[in-house]
């Protein structure tokens, strides 16, 4: 099901009001960069362009019991001692009397985060509340279920949820109990950082890897599906170069080695955004084979299609399907089919006329949908018409 979004771009293309551009907003998430992970990306995204159009502040866990407060590219953020952590949850006692004492005329809380509901809970802040859904509780199923009185008297408290795609607010059970409040907003990206690169950087990586080459970005953690594109790499006329680290690197590459595909998946490791770019143009297509739902939207594919590379993804119940189109900046498999996904890699690399047209709709579609400054004016316009039915509402 792929429902339209609830803002049109062209609705949203012009300058904010005056009301919005002096809004104090505090954004609550797990973590904040350095710590890898797309949430913690989009939070640093949103609120460094949020910045010179409002006063964004953001407070985030700790690794450690120290509380830290710092400049991030001109956004302070404080990062919250942890006393302890619990099912993948950083507890910060300190954080419930951030919130109650920010005097922030907005809180923006990031979700799935499970600390953060109830410290907003407890804070008793009374301005209006902005949440974003970024994902719902996938793996820890019984801890979600204990845990979801909580969560849904956040989210009736919240004036606006945002949904990162069409796709996913159609098939979340939490977002369908709330979807009069729920406003579709896609994570957006600086996509003219990856539309250009040094030819000589790109050469470089050409030379050392060759041609038909195959790429695939991400936290080798069992969603991403590596196994399956590793196996779907023993019937495919190329290379694959995997970039990212996870706890899954040493069982992939004895898959790989079992396999005897060794000389086709190269493990690249963890490399940061600007070195990453020789390889995305460098590649043929970018693959993203993620098994699960875990796998909410897959921000990489924006990377890619930005570069100017088709995408092959898979048909999984969440927004991956919706950020690439099959048949417009890519194709799309069935999620865990091997011998589908080797089939598609294939197409498009003996294809170059198909690559050329998808991956050209790629770029035309990042630009339209998946822009920074279109993710930043449609946030923008949603916390100016929560704020202006909050003024209404006190009249």
């Amino acid at each position: 099901m792929n429902l339209e979004l609830d803002q049109p771009v062209e609705a949203v293309q012009r300058t904010p009001s005056a009301a919005a551009a002096k809004l104090s907003v505090l954004h609550v998430g797990k973590f904040y960069p350095p710590h890898m992970g797309g949430i913690e990306t989009h939070l640093q995204a949103l609120c460094g362009a949020l910045r010179n159009h409002a006063d964004v502040r953001v407070i985030v866990s700790s690794e450690d019991r120290n509380t830290v407060e710092e400049m991030v590219d001109s956004v302070p953020v404080a990062r919250l001692a942890t006393l302890i952590t619990a099912f993948s949850t950083s507890i910060s006692p300190g954080m419930v009397s951030r919130i109650r004492n920010s005097g922030a005329g907005l809180v923006h809380v990031h979700l799935p985060n499970p600390a953060a509901v109830l410290a907003y809970l407890a804070s008793g802040h009374r301005g209006p509340l902005v949440v974003t859904y970024h994902s719902d509780t996938v793996k820890q199923k019984v801890l979600g279920r204990m845990f979801e009185p909580f969560l849904n008297a956040a989210l009736r408290k919240s004036a606006a949820i945002i949904a990162t795609s069409p796709n996913y607010l159609a098939t979340s059970p939490v977002l369908q109990a709330f979807r009069d409040r729920c406003h579709v907003i896609p994570y957006g990206i600086d996509t003219a950082q990856f539309e250009q690169c040094s030819p000589d950087a790109v050469r470089s990586v050409r030379e050392r890897l060759g041609d038909r080459l195959v790429i695939s970005v991400g936290r080798l953690v069992y969603y991403k599906g590596f196994d399956v594109l590793i196996r779907a790499m023993a019937d495919v006329r190329g290379k694959l170069v995997i970039v990212g680290e996870g706890p899954l690197r040493g069982e992939l590459q004895s898959l790989a080695a079992r396999l005897g595909v060794t000389d086709k998946v190269v493990f690249a490791g963890e490399i940061n955004n600007a070195g990453v770019m020789p390889y995305y143009h460098a590649a043929d297509l970018f693959a993203l084979a993620s098994v699960a739902r875990s796998e909410a939207f897959g921000i990489v594919q924006i990377e890619a299609m930005a570069a100017g590379i088709p995408v092959v993804n898979t048909s999984l119940d969440s927004g991956v399907p919706f950020v690439s189109l099959a048949g417009e900046s890519g194709l799309t498999v069935p999620p865990g089919d091997a011998p589908a996904l080797a089939a598609a890699i294939n197409r498009l690399l003996d294809d170059q006329s198909l690559r050329q047209s998808l991956g050209q709709a790629g770029v035309r579609r990042a630009r339209r949908e998946f822009s920074l400054d279109t993710m930043l004016r449609r946030t923008l316009s949603l916390y100016e018409g929560v704020i202006q039915s909050g003024e209404r509402g006190l009249r």
